[in-house]
């Protein structure tokens, strides 16, 4: 009776690219769940009002921006209906050496503007953007994901007022998230 290895084969190469896929899954990865009833978003998005470059006030530590320190997001439209996206980190104090992430974003249909896909991997890696919140005036937002484990507070200032941070630490707080989760990032 001949045995053919092809199952076993195929059996190997599914374990590996478990493995691989748990690996990189893990570094990008959220912390500990700090909201296991994640609202639905508080009020639309004017796209138009939220696009420009917004600081990262606070956010939930996660994997893909260990060591990060002033932080920023840019948002702009692009000739194909899509968001572009670009993060830029500072390894280790708001000074370091300048890392930048590249990546684009479509509107969730019927969530309006509130609920956005971005990708930053190619065609087939989406993550869920939600504006939680945000001010009229468009100078803060408070976003987050169904999972509960990413959690970013954004102005349109770096240094925004202890009034301002005093107010947002208690909407997110109203919003079910655990405030002692929060790490602040330095500008």
């Amino acid at each position: 009776m001949k045995r053919s290895i092809a199952p076993l084969a195929a059996a190997g190469v599914a374990v590996v690219g478990a493995v691989l896929a748990a690996r990189v899954y893990g570094k990008f990865s959220g912390g500990r769940r700090g909201n296991v009833a994640v609202p639905e978003p508080f009020k639309s998005v004017d796209l138009d009002r939220y696009l420009g470059k917004w600081y990262e006030y606070a956010r939930y530590e996660n994997g893909f921006e260990r060591g990060c320190e002033g932080v920023t997001a840019e948002y702009a439209m692009r000739d194909d209906g899509l968001v572009s996206v670009r993060n830029t980190c500072h390894e280790d104090c708001p000074d370091g050496e300048a890392r930048t992430s590249e990546g684009r974003a479509r509107i969730v249909p019927g969530s309006g503007g509130a609920k956005l896909e971005v990708s930053f991997f190619g065609p087939f890696f989406f993550g869920d953007y939600w504006v939680l919140d945000h001010g009229d005036n468009y100078t803060w937002s408070i976003v987050g994901e169904p999972s509960g484990r990413f959690l970013w507070i954004l102005t349109r200032d770096a240094h925004p007022s202890a009034d301002l941070v005093d107010w947002l630490v208690r909407r997110v707080a109203s919003l079910g998230y655990d405030t002692t989760l929060l790490r602040t990032t330095k500008h």
